[in-house]
């Protein structure tokens, strides 16, 4: 994405909006530091950055899996507090596919898909089924609607997972690292997915160790490390200019 179409984006309301978070778990330890971040409809914001930086955690906190310490989330305009029905709707607003799959052993591709839409937004059988049917496509694996989870490869399994968090038609996903529990020749088939998504105009926040993927597919970067933002900027200029030397060294490392 061109800075300039980056440009135009960053004009319009942000559909997530964090201010000054931060999150300690035992002993004090912050894995988050009053990080802050803004993120356009049909932005992809792309994370990166040492293990252990709190990515990860950052994910899970916007959509609540993770409680904060201090600071604000909105995510298109609600506030990610301590009232249920706010964290509902979030969640329903909201997908997230982890690194791993988390698919039902004992449910069929179509089933594992079917099911939060029954339970969530409350579909028939024969509503849930059809959009299933047409996300499965998507994510190239209509043949497997019948099979059961452990007769697919990683990398099937995964585009299936992918389906299941599309099938609720969230505003915003968020990919937690996705292909890091994927063989390598498994990696490119779930990011061309991704790919597909962003070219659609998903909003999304990735996590990723693959460089050359976030290049291409990201309006920004952020990079992190021991839980705050250490340079966020559009793509170009984060991989061809960045501003810190941390940043300048972290990616002579990885390039």
């Amino acid at each position: 994405m061109n800075e300039n179409a980056s440009g135009l984006k960053s004009q319009v309301q942000p559909i997530v909006v964090v201010d000054s978070i931060s999150k300690s778990f035992t002993h004090n330890v912050k894995v988050l530091d009053n990080v802050s971040t803004r993120v356009t409809k049909g932005d992809v914001l792309v994370i990166i950055g040492p293990s252990g930086s709190g990515k990860s955690t950052f994910l899970r906190c916007l959509n609540g899996l993770e409680d904060i310490d201090q600071g604000t989330i909105l995510i298109d305009g609600i506030p990610l507090d301590d009232h249920e029905k706010n964290r509902l709707k979030i969640r329903r607003e909201v997908g997230m596919v982890f690194q791993s799959f988390h698919l039902f052993p004992h449910m069929t591709v179509l089933e594992n898909v079917n099911l939060a839409q029954k339970l969530v937004r409350k579909k028939s059988k024969i509503e849930a089924t059809q959009l299933s049917k047409d996300l499965l496509q998507k994510v190239g694996v209509d043949d497997k609607a019948a099979v059961y989870p452990n007769e697919l490869s990683g990398g099937q399994q995964q585009r299936v997972a992918i389906a299941r968090a599309l099938a609720l038609m969230p505003k915003i996903m968020l990919f937690d690292e996705a292909t890091s529990a994927l063989d390598p020749e498994m990696i490119g088939e779930v990011l061309d997915v991704i790919r597909d998504l962003a070219n659609d105009g998903m909003t999304m926040v990735v996590v990723t160790h693959e460089m050359g993927f976030a290049r291409e597919v990201s309006d920004r970067v952020l990079f992190m490390e021991h839980g705050c933002v250490i340079e966020e900027a559009p793509t170009e200029r984060f991989f061809q200019q960045p501003a810190q030397e941390r940043t300048r060294a972290f990616l002579r490392k990885i390039l």
